[in-house]
């Protein structure tokens, strides 16, 4: 049986590509907009993915909302890490149900939801947060979207020491990132994952220097950009081109593994030397072949 809006859920109703809502269905209560206001009551029951008319003879859309929306949608006092670099975290740094992982700098908790939805069920995050007003946001937002059994907040600073260890992954959001690196080796299992969000490249600097001091191994750093496209219809023309506005920098991803103490001594230079065909993604081999 398809699943229906039900009275508390939280639901994601759209208009078009600038009006989108996330907001809370409460019986006899009613969301208003400019463009109209929708009674909960009339679609309490509906499927999801129904379209109704508002007050105002407008189409709105109901759908589930997805992680990034709620990412997008958080209580928030600090600015969130975009869907584009949480998305490319998860993946390059193998987090997936079951997987221990510490985040430092949890900030209004975006990330936090975002890495407890793919690690439930058996998996658990550690948020660490040294501002209490922080902590507090954080806290409301994770209860929003029901994931308050797998993440377990700390205010404390993770540069006094982080209390666990045999982690997959640790994930710093912080301004001196460089200064958590021994911390993170400690925390790490062997093989395991660092992940650092940075704004500026001197951030970047100083902490691939400390990476490299600290036994860490397949050290990189990158920045992702997302440009929408506009792909419309006007009249009998086809309209398609990139949108004027597109999420550019939002800030550096480094990220780097754990190299065990039994490895023999990493060699600063190898780190450093790069083929043209490595950076342009190619490999040498397939293209002798």
């Amino acid at each position: 049986m398809e699943k229906q809006i039900q009275n508390g859920d939280y639901i994601l109703i759209i208009f078009d590509e600038p009006h989108r809502w996330l907001v809370q269905v409460r019986a006899g209560d009613a969301f208003h907009t400019n463009k109209g206001f929708i009674k909960f009551d009339d679609i309490i029951g509906k499927p999801y993915g129904v379209q109704i008319r508002g007050s105002k003879g407008h189409l709105f859309s109901i759908f589930t909302p997805t992680t990034a929306d709620f990412l997008f949608k958080a209580v928030r006092q600090t600015q969130i890490i975009y869907p584009k670099d949480a998305s490319f975290i998860l993946i390059t740094a193998a987090i997936g149900p079951g997987a221990r992982v510490v985040e430092a700098g949890s900030g209004s908790g975006g990330l936090t939801s975002v890495l407890a939805f793919y690690v439930q069920p058996t998996g658990k995050v550690y948020g660490y947060e040294i501002n209490e007003e922080f902590l507090k946001k954080a806290r409301k937002n994770i209860a929003r979207v029901g994931l308050e059994s797998v993440v377990e907040f700390k205010n404390k600073d993770v540069l006094t020491g982080i209390e666990e260890t045999n982690v997959d992954a640790v994930v710093l959001d912080l301004a001196t990132p460089w200064e958590a690196v021994h911390l993170a080796y400690s925390a790490l299992k062997n093989a395991g994952f660092f992940v650092s969000f940075s704004p500026t490249v001197v951030q970047v600097q100083k902490t691939i220097e400390s990476l490299r001091s600290n036994r860490f191994g397949d050290i990189r750093t990158c920045e992702l950009l997302l440009r929408p496209w506009q792909i419309s219809r006007k009249r009998d023309e086809v309209i398609i081109r990139p949108q004027t506005q597109m999420i550019g920098h939002t800030g550096f991803l480094t990220f780097a593994r754990k190299m065990s103490i039994e490895s023999e001594e990493i060699s600063q230079e190898s780190e450093e030397i790069s083929t043209e065909s490595e950076e342009m993604g190619e490999n040498p081999e397939e293209k002798e072949l």
